[in-house]
């Protein structure tokens, strides 16, 4: 089951990114064009220089850039795309959310996307409630992948130490869960990146021996769309 789908989208080659949210795409009709690139993290193993990459087009005059980056095709291992734009995870998160696709996640009858809450100035991404406990979740986009290991975070993010914080003073009064939304299927497990940083390592153990779910989630991407392909087992050890 389709949860998005592309609009038609451009094929060519990554020449660089930069900038952080900049890369310039050398399409397949031999022209340049510089693209939006809304992953604003290091990006590292997925920012490859020479790969396939998917951009979509928006002739929107009010836009200082009329492409945005969508997708890169990575063959390290297992050959795979890659989803490149933080902006698809919580509309795909949203869609599989309203058909009851997850079944970690059923007791809900509706969902609010934005909720302010905790003590350190958050918001959540969704607000389920109609259940037996409000439910908190909280999505993170994953790129990074070592070995068959899809790896959270690939920089220091204070933003993300704050949130598990956060998520622990939830429970045990709602349910507390973080998504890792990864969006690429050439991993078979997920892990804390503790290499990028150790504190979010640190606080994702702990939070989850304080009671708040972790949830890899994997996503199969490709120019037609994203589809949800299952939960992927958690190491912590």
């Amino acid at each position: 089951m389709l949860l998005y789908t592309y609009p038609p989208l451009h094929p060519g080659t990554l020449q660089k990114r930069y900038k952080r949210f900049l890369a310039d795409i050398l399409l397949d009709t031999g022209e340049v064009v510089t693209a939006h690139c809304a992953n604003t993290g290091p990006m590292t193993g997925v920012a490859v220089p020479g790969r396939p990459v998917q951009v979509s087009h928006h002739p929107d005059p009010k836009r200082k850039l009329a492409y945005t980056w969508e997708l890169i095709h990575l063959e390290d291992t297992t050959p795979t795309w890659v989803n490149i734009n933080t902006a698809r995870p919580n509309p795909v998160l949203r869609e599989l959310l309203t058909v009851h696709g997850l079944p970690e996640v059923q007791d809900y009858q509706h969902i609010t996307p934005e909720v302010t809450y905790g003590t350190e100035g958050s918001r959540i991404d969704f607000c389920l409630t109609g259940g037996a406990r409000p439910i908190y979740i909280e999505v993170k986009n994953t790129t990074w992948v070592q070995g068959n290991l899809a790896l959270f975070p690939d920089t220091v993010t204070v933003r993300g130490q704050k949130h598990l914080r956060e998520l622990m003073r939830l429970v045990p009064a709602c349910r507390a869960l973080i998504i890792y939304f990864i969006g690429r299927e050439d991993c078979t497990h997920f892990a804390p990146g503790d290499r990028a940083d150790p504190e979010y390592g640190r606080l994702l153990r702990q939070a989850v021996n304080a009671g708040v779910e972790v949830l890899p989630c994997q996503f199969r991407v490709n120019p037609i769309g994203i589809s949800y392909a299952g939960r992927l087992p958690l190491v912590l050890d």
